[in-house]
């Protein structure tokens, strides 16, 4: 997968964030929770209106662009509110935590804006890098789309649902559009042609003929999924209270914030069980059976939403800003540390597998037409 050179235009606008959101720190009618949703939806418009002003033609060829662009801002404003509440700046975003969105104050809040203000941003100016060269970036639209995706499914109910429910702002209603606007950008991205592949029928035919002992990175990979099944399945049931003296020995002595009343972690252990869990079954029929054709790009996606969930839970497990009865124990944490980077380390080698040698999954070459006798 060839990755596409970053949008240089796209970066220096959305670095246009430090200056701006220092500035709000110090405006008075950003005192109160109207003045922030009203502020931040004029910047968000101004910002759209630069974006089509400044490339148009680019947004003619592939109205993602624009998309990209707006939440490549937004990435570089979260960034600065995680660096802001772990101590490492002052006087920036301050105003939109107290007023806006106070739960993004929490762990699991400080570890979504890390991730959104890196990884989200990376994928963001390499796509609209992509756009730009007219070039295709649906790999990295696939991976992007599960991430955004699993952000969105974990923290909207843990904010509802949780200890914060009470301090649910105006700005709240901001996220809808950050709802929308992703389902329609993902079935943009889906509808996308495929990058064609170098594998000729024979090569597919050959793949295709090979039995799962004759495929050891395959047969590894079914290995894993089943544990990752069982390790899914199981924090499942600790999440739902599970009467097993097992679950009680594991959430006390490895994950205690899966306790926590904030409410992350336990929606995100009941995604992954009603969403993670059925995906790796289907994994390892398609990785037993040739010709699944929807293995490579489902692996992508879901590689994204697993990364940035453990990516949250593992730093909110272990961050200051959770009570100590719920943070994970110093005896512990190589223990949750090597089995949660595991958990998320898998789906990325079945991701890299399916992209390798694709092969296997594609739809297998039409046989040879028959030769019929002519009848006389």
């Amino acid at each position: 997968m060839d990755i596409p050179p970053l949008a240089g235009k796209i970066a220096v606008l959305s670095l246009g964030a430090l200056p701006l959101s220092f500035a709000l720190n110090y405006v008075s009618v950003l005192s109160y929770p109207l003045g922030v949703v009203l502020m931040s939806t004029l910047i968000l418009g101004l910002l759209s209106l630069a974006i089509y002003s400044l490339s148009r033609s680019d947004i003619y060829y592939d109205p993602l662009y624009a998309v990209f662009a707006v939440f490549a801002f937004t990435s570089v404003v979260d960034l600065l509110i995680a660096l802001q509440e772990d101590g490492y700046m002052a006087g920036f975003m301050a105003f939109y935590t107290k007023e806006g969105e106070p739960y993004l104050r929490t762990a699991h809040g400080i570890f979504i804006c890390y991730w959104d203000g890196i990884v989200h941003y990376l994928l963001y100016l390499a796509m609209t890098g992509a756009i730009r060269k007219r070039k295709s970036y649906r790999n990295l639209g696939l991976y992007w789309l599960g991430s955004f995706i699993m952000t969105i499914l974990v923290f909207l109910p843990g904010n509802i649902l949780g200890k914060y429910s009470s301090e649910i702002r105006p700005t709240f209603f901001l996220t809808v559009p950050f709802v929308l606007v992703p389902c329609w950008a993902g079935l943009r991205v889906f509808s996308q042609t495929h990058v064609p592949t170098c594998c000729t029928p024979n090569m597919v035919e050959e793949a295709q003929r090979k039995g799962l002992l004759r495929r050891p990175v395959d047969l590894a990979l079914i290995i894993y999924l089943i544990f990752a099944a069982f390790f899914t399945l199981f924090r499942g049931l600790v999440v739902l209270d599970c009467p097993m003296d097992a679950c009680f020995v594991y959430i006390y002595q490895y994950e205690p914030y899966l306790r926590d009343p904030v409410s992350y972690p336990k929606v995100q252990m009941l995604v992954n069980m009603f969403y993670v869990l059925p995906f790796y079954g289907l994994a390892i029929y398609a990785l037993i059976f040739p010709g699944c054709s929807w293995l490579p790009d489902w692996a992508l996606v879901f590689a994204g939403a697993i990364g940035q969930a453990q990516f949250s839970h593992m730093g909110a497990s272990m961050h200051l800003r959770t009570p100590f009865t719920y943070r994970v124990p110093e005896d512990a944490w190589t223990s949750f540390f090597v089995c949660n980077l595991l958990y998320a380390l898998g789906p990325h080698l079945l991701a890299f597998r399916c992209l390798w040698r694709p092969a296997f999954f594609l739809h297998p070459p039409p046989g040879p037409p028959a030769n019929h006798e002519k009848q006389h």
